[in-house]
């Protein structure tokens, strides 16, 4: 069976990462793209050489020859798109994170159980060798016993957020959310959830300290794994462009791994043999081993790493960390 793709929202972050995908893996194809700006569609559609073009997402869900819905929109409408194109009979792919909340999460997954429609997440990093590289270690017993883990992501302050009526929706809590928390924190929460199993405990602290936006800027956790590893992590999304830093650091009993999460493609392993570097190189389109092997879950060939169940685990995570803050 050939899976036919469409794609709702097919704005950026489909131009490279994951929409050429669908039309590289074999057995899959797309035929139809979605966008709410009806020019803008068509370009992309002529651009990409798709076949159908819409501005209404239903009329893309019901169309007979789509058997399978990309929804790379915002979080606020995940759930909305996810559900109706479950309950029209098809299967579902949906940008992280999984939903708004993890309310929104649990309907969905509802709907899919109930449709029997498969529903799964795009976390493609549990699918890119750098980050299988890291699994392995921990696996294989590299660094002895894991013991914890800590997480450093600061970026510097978009020019583009000072001001109101510029700001991107990654720090509109009703669109996102949260803020840009949200966005890259559930990409390291999923993977640490893939190499020690769900978060059984966690808590956090979230503020806005510089006072741009609404969303919080700045985030502090302290978590543990059913594996027993411990955790924490520190996030801000307002430092100088010099204090940038993005880092994972998972210690053992003999040694620790070091890699970034965003900077893709190094791994470094030191133990009492001393600091060992491994170098990896990305596929073009950053989704696609992700989208292969999705495809061939579609298809009953093998199972998808990337599951509905794992994406809501994350965030319920992300959620938990925040709540004091939008409790207010």
């Amino acid at each position: 069976m050939e899976i036919k793709w469409g794609i709702i929202g097919c704005g950026n972050v489909t131009e490279l990462k994951s929409g050429p995908a669908f039309n590289k893996v074999e057995d899959s194809k797309l035929v139809a793209v979605m966008r709410r700006n009806a020019a803008l569609a068509q370009d992309y559609a002529q651009r990409h050489n798709v076949s159908k073009f819409y501005s209404d997402a239903s009329e893309l869900i019901n169309d007979s020859e789509v058997n399978a819905v990309y929804i790379a929109t915002p979080p606020d409408s995940h759930a909305l798109y996810a559900i109706e194109a479950m309950k029209a009979g098809k299967s579902v792919y949906v940008e992280k994170p999984m939903a708004r909340n993890y309310a929104e999460c649990m309907e969905m997954i509802r709907v899919s159980e109930e449709t029997d429609m498969p529903l799964h997440v795009a976390y493609y990093r549990r699918t890119l060798p750098t980050f299988l590289k890291v699994k392995e270690l921990v696996d294989n017993g590299r660094i002895g016993k894991p013991l914890t883990v800590n997480i450093k992501l600061y970026k510097a302050f978009g020019e583009r957020d000072k001001f109101p009526d510029k700001q991107s929706w990654h720090v509109n809590p009703e669109i996102a959310g949260a803020g840009h928390f949200y966005d890259l924190g559930s990409h390291q929460f999923d993977f640490l959830d893939f190499v020690f199993g769900p978060v059984t405990k966690v808590n956090g602290v979230a503020r806005n300290i510089a006072g741009y936006y609404k969303a919080e800027d700045t985030v502090s956790a302290a978590f543990s794994f059913d594996s027993g590893v411990v955790g924490s992590g520190s996030w801000c999304f307002v430092v100088d462009e010099k204090s940038e830093e993005d880092s994972i650091e998972i210690h053992g009993t003999t040694g620790k791994i070091k890699f970034s999460c965003f900077d893709l493609g190094n791994v470094e392993l030191t133990t009492k043999e001393g600091t060992q570097k491994f170098s990896f190189t990305n596929p073009e389109n950053i989704s696609f081993l992700l989208v292969q092997q999705l495809v061939g879950a579609l298809q009953g060939k093998n199972d998808c790493v990337s599951t509905m169940y794992s994406a809501a685990r994350t965030n319920y995570v992300l959620e938990e960390i925040v709540k004091s803050y939008y409790s207010k």
